[in-house]
């Protein structure tokens, strides 16, 4: 009765040493988990040095980086300082030039306007334009000398005298006049070509202040644009210092990164070890506790055959 009693109180300490394995595995998980934390390495460069701040979350009790960092090089240092001055300068240059340019808006809005004003109007309304303000030009020449062609006929007393005249109904006229209104419709004739050729002229120049007065506007444009090349350019250098500053800074991540895959290795083989260890020891409490409870039933029965 004393080994009975032994054994069955063995099946109940099972559940102890289930418990037991059960707060190994869950520790040793723990220290996997603790084993598989990112671990970036400080570094010290010619550029600078890199600074990593692990600390442990006492909620979880888990690592985690709590701070991270780099401090250039005393040389690197002076050199951002001294591209940092020269920002403001770089700034102040591209409004000043930005202001110095808006006075090419109003231009180019002249330009526009003016340019609008000639296409407005249709080539054949220009050509007329053009005939009616030549012919009003030669108007007091032609007038003298007219005047002039009357003169010399009255002084010579031909006034009168006609030619050219026929049966078959052409009119007689004088030979100065005719040759003075002849003359007169040669130039009218010269005139129109010319009108035609002005009123193309007109439309072409309006054309091209719309040309004119948008490459003013892309003048401003690109001129602006260029103003802020300094500043550009100070903020490229800066960007160039700022990354060799960074490469202590990168070179620790990439060390970490470079460690991981051995650290999960040995994390995967610690999780493996202790859900081996705890389904072990399941497995043998269960089959002990499965014996005594069959030894315990068989027991029982004999005990009560007896009785009777």
């Amino acid at each position: 009765m004393g080994g009975i009693v032994s054994s069955i109180a063995n099946v109940f300490t099972g559940a102890d040493r289930t418990q037991a394995a059960g707060e190994q595995a869950a520790a040793q998980q723990r220290q996997a988990a603790q084993g598989a934390a990112f671990r970036p390495v400080g570094m010290t460069t010619r550029f600078g040095t890199s600074q990593f701040t692990r600390e442990t979350d006492p909620a979880t009790g888990l690592p985690y980086i709590s701070s991270a960092g780099y401090t250039a090089a005393p040389e690197l240092q002076a050199l951002q300082n001294q591209l940092f001055s020269q920002f403001g300068g770089a700034g102040q240059y591209a409004q000043q030039q930005a202001q110095q340019l808006q006075s090419l808006s109003p231009a180019a809005q002249q330009l526009f306007n003016l340019g609008q004003g000639y296409l407005a109007t249709s080539p054949e309304q220009a050509s007329a334009d053009f005939m009616r303000t030549q012919q009003a030009a030669l108007a007091p020449s032609r007038e003298q000398q007219l005047s002039q062609i009357r003169n010399q006929l009255f002084q010579t007393g031909r006034t009168g005298f006609a030619t050219g005249g026929t049966t078959t109904g052409m009119t007689s006229s004088n030979p100065e006049l005719q040759a003075y209104y002849n003359a007169i419709a040669q130039q009218d004739l010269n005139l129109a070509t010319q009108a035609e050729q002005a009123a193309q002229q007109r439309q072409t120049f309006g054309a091209g202040l719309f040309g004119t007065g948008a490459q003013l506007l892309g003048t401003q444009a690109t001129t602006a644009a260029n103003a802020y090349s300094p500043l550009q350019t100070l903020l490229g250098v800066s960007g160039n210092v700022e990354q060799m500053a960074q490469m202590p800074y990168q070179l620790g991540i990439q060390l970490g990164q470079a460690q991981q895959p051995g650290q999960q290795a040995g994390v995967n083989a610690l999780t493996q070890a202790a859900q081996t260890q705890y389904g072990a020891t399941q497995a043998a409490n269960a089959a002990n506790a499965g014996f005594w409870s069959g030894l315990m039933s068989g027991g029982a029965q004999a005990y009560a055959s007896y009785k009777r």
